[in-house]
């Protein structure tokens, strides 16, 4: 992870996690959002996003664009 994006990193406490099934992640919002697989723990890959793209995953979730399985 590059420097700049390490010093974008929340703190362990600022994410939140929920899980289905099984499957978890960890959210962070702040300036950024950032996203990892609870499984990898803290040290794991993080997806980061802008707030206005994790806004238009959120509204096509809501919206059901996406099917599972």
């Amino acid at each position: 992870m590059s420097e700049a994006m390490q010093g974008m990193m929340p703190e362990p406490g600022e994410f939140q996690s929920a899980c289905d099934y099984g499957a978890c992640v960890e959210v962070a919002i702040t300036e950024v959002v950032a996203v990892r697989d609870s499984k990898a723990g803290q040290d794991g890959p993080v997806l980061w996003f802008s707030r206005s793209e994790w806004e238009a995953f959120v509204a096509a979730v809501k919206a059901g664009r996406f099917s599972v399985g």
